[in-house]
């Protein structure tokens, strides 16, 4: 039954709400942290080793927090590893990542436009990349360049704008920038993973064996840890992205991606500069504004295809497959009909100016390409179209799931 594919979407909204879950624990845990670090106060009478302090109130009861610029004397009884939130945010994040761009490749991941691959080439870059970043920045960060974090993190923004117009060369503009996303996270849970744990652990082995730790493996941690907080917010939005067209819908997706990450260190800046003096700098948000201007006006430019390209194109063998059996034509016109006014290169729904979500439904190769998500979206559910636009007749909605149906039928 192709009923599978309710099952199918089930488990991708499952692994993305744990995917979601996770990133908020692991993000809030960052910027608990990193607002801890820079507001600790130096206060008479202070353990020896003790950096600072701080109070917190919260939940009825008061909190008292001292970090240790090393580590304690003793090794304490009950210890809390910080470390789950990021690994199992990559993991669902990667496990969603296959669903979505590998099981449905034929639809999400290739554009033939750019590129004319195959959907196991696609899959392969598309996994191979994810760990280019982490081995590239990683060298950099053991290099001389460790002492330079400046420098250091203009060249991971480098490394970033190169990715992000590489993957664009290749993918849709929404795999682009969901994969810019994912190379950033494996970036930061690598740190998380391969660094700064390993070193947190040197740590503790060293005192429970009674040697003075070493600084220096604090000191990485830190670098690391202040990394991964510049790159949160870009990587929130990346993830966020796939739902807005004007974010991956221009031929220049690329470049705002890139001034993402600019307005992620910005952002940031200010909030990391307020914890630690009481005050941010405001003109980091000025700078903001004008990077979001730049961002909004790129997301204006229409994408090169038009109409007439998208209908001159030549059919899959995907598409083939749904354009050929008898049902087509009836679903096609009840698809045209009831759809197309929204999702079309030029909608004539009020001011819309973008189809939703950048999905096209005017040509035979744009329905049949779509088949899965009509199916469930305007078949077996009433999600669309929206009942406010236009009230799709029930024999309209049978007569696309018996088309799909007949397709899975024959396979």
């Amino acid at each position: 039954m192709y009923d599978l594919a309710v099952i199918w979407d089930w488990i991708s909204f499952s692994v993305r709400w744990l995917h979601v879950v996770t990133a908020m624990a692991w993000i809030g845990a960052s910027f608990f942290f990193i607002a801890l670090d820079l507001g600790l106060k130096k206060v008479p009478d202070m353990p020896v080793g003790v950096r600072g302090e701080e109070w917190h109130v919260h939940g009825g009861g008061f909190y008292q927090i001292q970090k240790y610029l090393v580590a304690p004397e003793n090794m304490p009884e009950h210890l809390i590893w910080h470390k789950w939130q990021s690994y199992i945010t990559w993991v669902s994040g990667a496990a969603l990542l296959m669903i979505v761009y590998w099981v449905g490749g034929e639809l999400f991941l290739l554009d033939p436009t750019k590129t004319q691959l195959s959907l196991w080439q696609g899959i392969l870059i598309s996994g191979g990349s994810l760990t280019i970043g982490w081995l590239a920045y990683d060298a950099l960060c053991k290099s001389k360049l460790g002492n330079q974090p400046t420098l250091l993190m203009l060249l991971l923004f480098v490394i970033l704008v190169v990715m992000s117009w590489g993957y664009n060369q290749i993918f849709t503009g929404r795999a682009a920038l969901l994969h810019l996303g994912a190379f950033t996270a494996t970036i930061m849970t690598a740190n998380v993973f391969l660094q700064i744990m390993p070193n947190q652990r040197i740590v503790v082995a060293d005192l429970k064996a009674g040697r003075t730790p070493d600084a220096k493996y604090g000191k990485i941690a830190k670098l690391r840890s202040t990394h991964n907080n510049y790159l949160t917010l870009p990587v929130v939005f990346l993830m966020l992205s796939n739902h807005y067209p004007l974010a991956f819908g221009t031929e220049y997706t690329w470049i705002i991606a890139s001034l993402i990450f600019l307005t992620g260190v910005t952002i940031r800046h200010y909030f990391n500069t307020m914890h630690a003096t009481g005050a941010g700098p405001h003109w980091t948000w000025a700078i903001t504004i004008i990077l979001i201007i730049i961002i909004a006006w790129l997301s204006s430019v229409r994408p090169t295809e038009t109409l007439e390209t998208a209908e001159s194109r030549a059919l899959t063998p995907y598409e083939q497959k749904f354009t050929s059996v008898s049902g087509f034509q009836d679903a096609y016109d009840v698809v045209t009909g009831n759809c197309s006014m929204c999702h079309a290169r030029e909608p004539a729904w009020g001011n819309m100016k973008w189809a939703p979500k950048g999905v096209y439904l005017e040509t035979p190769s744009d329905v049949a390409l779509h088949a899965s998500q009509i199916y469930l979206h305007a078949g077996l559910s009433h999600a669309m179209p929206p009942p406010n636009a236009i009230q799709m007749d029930e024999k309209d909605r049978e007569t696309i799931v018996a088309w799909v149906r007949q397709v899975r039928a024959g396979e």
